[in-house]
């Protein structure tokens, strides 16, 4: 009878224990998006769940967890078991930006990086109908009607978009609040609303159609996947630089082996012909290789939380 209690507890302390390479996976894989469906997080986060799925034998199921900036999702994600059934698709706004709420986790402490996959061009956006057609005259444009283009202001990186912008042109716009960039988008595109930073995948189907004009990338060279967009620093305004990103991440304490395992899927991935122009007609571009390991997206990320903290704590932005 003891032998059998040793074998019960035998098996229950090998049911807790984290899960491990050789066995892993052996059910689907939740992978969380910290925002509704429909967005570009959302879009890009199916496209490597569906071939991610087959590469680790097990399905990778997209779960859409919004709310207060994507700090739920991603909280959520922080006191997940570490066992790598949980993962997330993080993102500028939610692994560095969400320092603007009052969050209940540790951006770089709570969070075991997966790998960067993808730099993401953030674009300054102008309605149809606005004066302006490129950056040069819409500085010329803000300077002779101060305070009257109208910002679109739908998160930390909308804010920070402004702050930028009127900077480095000694301008000024006029912030106008919204919960989310789908609202924002839909009043862009109406003319409610003038200017907006967003990340090409957002905007690049109606800046293709004609419906809203890309006025500048703002990032330090042109994307491959969008190189007809000239940038700031082509148009007048050097040093306008502002760019988003997509990386996996996993709950801190997840093991090492199964991170190893999650990178080698994200990889092959990324590496499919298939998945990159999937992913470049979205206006993505595929991080460098040195980018795409657990290694390489730590240090991207630490990188942009030691450029843009100070920035946000200097401005006093803060979440609502």
């Amino acid at each position: 009878m003891r032998n059998v209690f040793a074998a019960i507890a035998l098996t229950f302390f090998a049911f807790l224990s984290p899960a491990h390479a050789d066995d892993y996976p052996s059910r689907p894989i939740t992978l969380i998006v910290p925002f509704p469906p429909g967005g570009s997080t959302d879009v890009t986060a199916r496209i490597m769940a569906e071939r991610m799925g087959p590469l680790l034998g097990q399905p990778v199921v997209v779960e859409n967890v919004g709310g207060a900036g994507g700090s739920l999702g991603v909280g959520r994600l922080a006191h997940a078991v570490p066992d790598g059934y949980t993962i997330d698709i993080g993102q500028w706004d939610t692994h560095v930006g969400l320092i603007i709420y009052n969050i209940a986790f540790d951006l770089q402490k709570d969070f075991a990086p997966i790998g960067l996959m993808t730099i993401n061009p953030q674009l300054l956006i102008a309605r149809k109908s606005f004066p302006a057609d490129d950056l040069k005259s819409l500085v010329d444009w803000m300077k002779a009607h101060p305070g009257e283009a109208k910002f679109v202001n739908q998160n930390a990186s909308g804010q920070i978009g402004a702050l930028l912008l009127e900077k480095a042109t000694a301008t000024q716009v006029l912030l106008v609040p919204y919960r989310g960039a789908s609202p924002a988008l839909t009043d862009l595109m109406a003319s409610q609303v003038d200017l907006a930073v967003f990340q090409a995948a957002v905007t690049m189907p109606q800046v293709r159609a004609g419906t809203l004009k890309a006025l500048a990338n703002l990032s330090p060279q042109r994307s491959e996947a969008i190189p007809d967009i000239p940038t700031a620093d082509e148009s007048g305004v050097p040093g306008l630089y502002m760019s988003g990103w997509f990386g996996l991440f996993a709950p801190k304490g997840t093991p090492s082996d199964v991170i190893t395992k999650l990178n080698i899927a994200m990889v092959q991935s990324l590496n499919d012909p298939a998945l990159r122009g999937r992913l470049n007609d979205l206006g993505l571009d595929i991080a460098t290789r040195d980018q795409e390991t657990p290694e390489g997206l730590a240090a991207f990320q630490q990188a942009e939380i030691a450029k843009w903290w100070p920035v946000i704590k200097e401005a006093g932005i803060r979440g609502e």
